[in-house]
């Protein structure tokens, strides 16, 4: 015997497993499952969006019947952190999850050029690889000093160069570069960073390279050795098949010379054979021949 029992769907449950499938810098996938497994009806899910970063709210509606849910969340700043809240349209338990979104990239090719009492940091535009990053926002720029252990704010700047100066001989310092944070230092880009350690040497200062043009000259330069040697071993191979096969024609012309004549003789097959069979044979000289010598 048995008996079935349909149980009342009770929509003051909250969404179950809510969790982030995955971010981005201006997006967000959330997913979901609803408060009981195969719902019968169209449920109507409020998704709230709070900024914990500008401390603004955002509410969007989503209406299915599926028993899975997955909502793309979009217009986020990169760098944001945010506080999703999933429940039903009647204002049932809620579910909850935090997301940061990735912030901006790291600008590129930072490196330092010295000069007689400062130095120069350059880099890359980052706009030339991040569609969500204006110019007019700017760059800040951090020195840590190794020496003394401290971190300093050097300043901000809308160009792609900024100027450092008072710098003390025998300290290590690390430069970093980033996008300018937004909204008391919430909201930054990742930091390029670079290490400058050549003063107090005793001799002149020159420019940190990165590590990236270290790695290229390291490749570049052995291959550029041997392709010149390459190159050299096949022109003494060229010059000594060259020199081989002048010898060999040579020799072969000597041994084809007339002196009477005063020329190379050379003759093909067909001048062999029966015609040197017919041509008479020089017995001798007659005594009343006069013999010319040359």
């Amino acid at each position: 015997d048995y008996v079935v029992v349909k149980m009342i769907p009770d929509n003051r449950l909250p969404p179950r497993h809510l969790h982030s499938v995955h971010t981005g810098k201006t997006f967000a996938v959330i997913k979901w499952e609803s408060p009981y497994d195969s719902p019968d009806q169209d449920m109507l899910y409020a998704v709230a969006v709070k900024d914990l970063v500008r401390k603004t709210d955002k509410i969007y509606k989503v209406k299915t019947r599926n028993s899975t849910v997955e909502y793309t969340i979009k217009k986020l700043e990169p760098g944001g952190k945010y506080h999703v809240i999933v429940q039903l349209g009647n204002m049932s338990k809620e579910s909850s999850v935090k997301i940061n979104t990735v912030p901006l990239s790291a600008p590129d090719a930072l490196k330092i050029i010295t000069e007689n009492d400062h130095i120069l940091l350059f880099w890359k535009s980052l706009a030339l690889k991040e569609s969500n990053f204006n110019e007019s926002r700017g760059y800040e720029i951090h020195m840590f000093d190794s020496l003394m252990n401290i971190t300093a704010y050097l300043g901000n700047t809308t160009e792609n160069f900024f100027k450092v100066s008072n710098l003390k001989i025998g300290h290590n310092y690390s430069f970093t570069v980033q996008a300018r944070c937004l909204y008391s230092g919430q909201m930054c880009g990742e930091p390029a960073t670079l290490l400058y350690d050549e003063l107090g040497t005793g001799e002149d200062s020159s420019a940190a390279k990165s590590g990236r043009s270290t790695d290229v000259a390291a490749i570049v330069v052995p291959v550029l050795f041997l392709l010149l040697v390459t190159l050299g071993i096949g022109f003494v191979v060229l010059y000594m098949r060259h020199r081989r096969l002048q010898n060999s024609f040579t020799a072969f012309a000597n041994s084809h010379y007339s002196s009477r004549l005063g020329s190379a003789i050379f003759s093909s097959g067909d001048d062999l054979g029966d015609e040197d069979d017919e041509a008479p044979m020089i017995t001798g000289f007659s005594d009343d021949v006069p013999m010319v010598i040359a």
